[in-house]
């Protein structure tokens, strides 16, 4: 394996982290009704489980809230029984054609409730992306042992390591004050 594979692998690797950390915060509430908040919870469907998204048309008439429409009337109490089991905390309106769902105004505690969570996602993506760098950077040390990396090569790679694990952290930073900005906005 070359320098270049070695820091391309590390670089996939820490990109998918950062992804995962942005449709994660991209689902914390702000007060501002949108789709994702419930297209991924789980419905029971003929037996198994399925996303709302694929049972129903999920749309937004309105800032604050949401209405499902499932292609199957029969799903009205299956897709309401989900949103009250979710962690949205809201109580859905079934009117017998869609479920409505009227999200509160977010209160000063639960937008700082919602900020810390957001830091604590933040810090375990930064911890899985050092992870990724001591395992890249233990495999690295056993290529030089072994002879398949120099000395000077790995320190090139162990510098390369870090401005790649510094550029992801600061991209988390950036996507984490963005969104707590967006809920800490009255």
């Amino acid at each position: 394996m070359d320098y270049n594979q070695i820091i391309m692998d590390c670089e996939t690797k820490m990109a998918d982290i950062a992804e995962k950390f942005k449709e994660e915060i991209r689902k914390v509430q702000t007060g501002r009704a949108n789709p994702q908040l419930v297209e991924n919870l789980p419905v029971d469907y003929y037996g198994g489980k399925a996303p709302i998204k694929q049972v129903a048309a999920i749309n937004v008439p309105e800032p604050r809230m949401i209405v499902i429409t499932p292609w199957n009337k029969d799903d009205l109490v299956h897709i309401q029984k989900a949103v009250q089991e979710s962690d949205l905390k809201v109580n859905p309106q079934n009117d017998g054609v869609a479920i409505r769902i009227v999200l509160p105004p977010l209160t000063e505690e639960r937008r700082r409730e919602l900020a810390k969570i957001i830091s604590k996602d933040k810090e375990e993506s930064r911890i899985m992306i050092r992870q990724v760098r001591e395992n890249i950077w233990s495999e690295v040390q056993e290529m030089n042992r072994e002879g398949g990396v120099s000395e000077d090569e790995k320190f090139r790679i162990k510098n390369k390591l870090q401005e790649v694990v510094d550029k992801h952290n600061k991209g988390l930073d950036e996507l984490a004050e963005k969104k707590e900005e967006e809920i800490m906005k009255l």
